[in-house]
């Protein structure tokens, strides 16, 4: 079975203290955190973005 990962927004940086938690498989989880910090945190849409939070992606 595949590992479901989780990306938290209480541990990465942010100004408005968001607590929104992610989890479910890789796929499905990298793209809406991209969406998330794009819509609501005002970042740009790059590869190093997805990077950056691929890099935070951790094992539930």
């Amino acid at each position: 079975m595949e590992k479901r990962k989780i990306i938290d927004c209480r541990k990465l940086p942010s100004e408005s203290n968001c607590t929104l938690t992610i989890s479910g498989k890789e796929e499905e989880v990298l793209p809406l955190a991209v969406h998330h910090v794009v819509t609501v945190h005002g970042h740009e849409d790059t590869p190093e973005l997805k990077e950056q939070l691929k890099a935070k992606l951790e094992d539930e």
